[in-house]
């Protein structure tokens, strides 16, 4: 991958057109707040653009995508953000995936997969570099940009707690609220809003727990069976994965959920002495060094057990 500047990026940006834009599968709010950001300033300037994911975008960001009129075109140009890896896109996207032009991203495990690339590896998060690049092309930041780019702010940060915020993060968020950002309405719904179903899965999830290693790796499981009897849907999983982390004493919490086709995926948070990411990447995942993500494709027991054995030899140091 060639590493290109952020001004660079920009005048890329203002060269080409009909851009699809590509959010890795089990989108949070990260990837939809870039996706459909970068989209809407595209399409301010006369651009065609087009966010694409394999899964649909949760309910809970309809504030971002109601009233978003898609786009029916001939790619031209394929852009990433927030990806590490390719291995992380699902369905269209992962065929787009074969031939990305441009990747902006914020995770230092980035694979290098797009012929073009700018990665800032200690951002918090990727909202905070494609603020830059809209500014760099000199794009006004309108309400439903700082909308979209504040939600993923504010959700990679975990509302500004993690170790990765900076007094740029802050200046950055401080930004979009004098762009109109609705700051108080997006915390709430990220952080302080749970639906009857969202609760009832977490109880049932919390029933699957357990422990490893005298208590310093903790695993969870999100099976369809849990989702279909909560009523919950995709976006109710959504802040689950932090859970088995937060247990005194667990520096590996590992959250699984049951897909389709033999696929489970993997959530790992980890404390600041374990690296998350070594451990997804030896199952082709990737992400941040407290927080990445992987995919296993084996019966329960097994993708569990593979996934507990690298978590144990991880921990060892091994």
């Amino acid at each position: 991958m060639k590493e290109i500047t952020l001004e660079q990026a920009g005048k890329w940006l203002r060269e080409h057109d009909n851009y699809v834009i590509l959010m890795h599968k089990s989108p949070d709010g990260d990837a939809v707040g870039c996706a459909y950001g970068l989209s809407i300033a595209l399409r301010s300037i006369g651009k065609k653009a087009e966010p694409v994911c394999g899964d649909p975008v949760p309910e809970m960001y309809s504030y971002i995508t109601d009233g978003f009129e898609h786009q029916c075109f001939e790619a031209e140009c394929i852009i990433s953000v927030d990806l590490a890896t390719v291995d992380l896109l699902s369905g269209e996207a992962r065929e787009y995936g074969k031939r990305v032009d441009l990747c902006i991203d914020h995770h230092a495990s980035n694979t290098g997969f797009a012929a073009m690339g700018y990665v800032e590896g200690k951002a918090p998060s990727c909202a905070e570099i494609v603020k830059k690049l809209i500014e760099e092309i000199q794009i006004k930041i309108t309400p439903d940009i700082a909308d979209a780019l504040f939600t993923g702010l504010c959700t990679d940060t975990g509302c500004f707690k993690y170790s990765s915020v900076t007094p740029e993060t802050h200046r950055i968020a401080a930004d979009l609220m004098e762009y109109g950002a609705n700051s108080t309405k997006i915390c709430r719904i990220m952080f302080d809003s749970k639906s009857r179903a969202r609760l009832d899965m977490e109880k049932m999830v919390l029933d699957t727990l357990e422990y490893h290693e005298d208590g310093q790796i903790a695993l969870v499981q999100i099976t369809n069976d849990i989702m279909e009897r909560s009523g919950a849907v995709a976006g109710d999983t959504e802040g689950v994965a932090s859970i088995p982390r937060q247990i005194e004493g667990v520096k590996i919490g590992v959250t699984m959920k049951e897909k389709e086709n033999g696929e489970y995926r993997f959530s790992v948070r980890t404390s600041d002495d374990i690296d998350a990411s070594v451990i997804c990447k030896r199952f082709g995942g990737g992400g941040h060094r407290a927080a990445s993500g992987c995919s296993i494709y084996a019966d329960r027991e097994s993708a569990k057990q593979k996934m507990l054995a690298v978590c144990k030899e991880v921990l060892k140091g091994e």
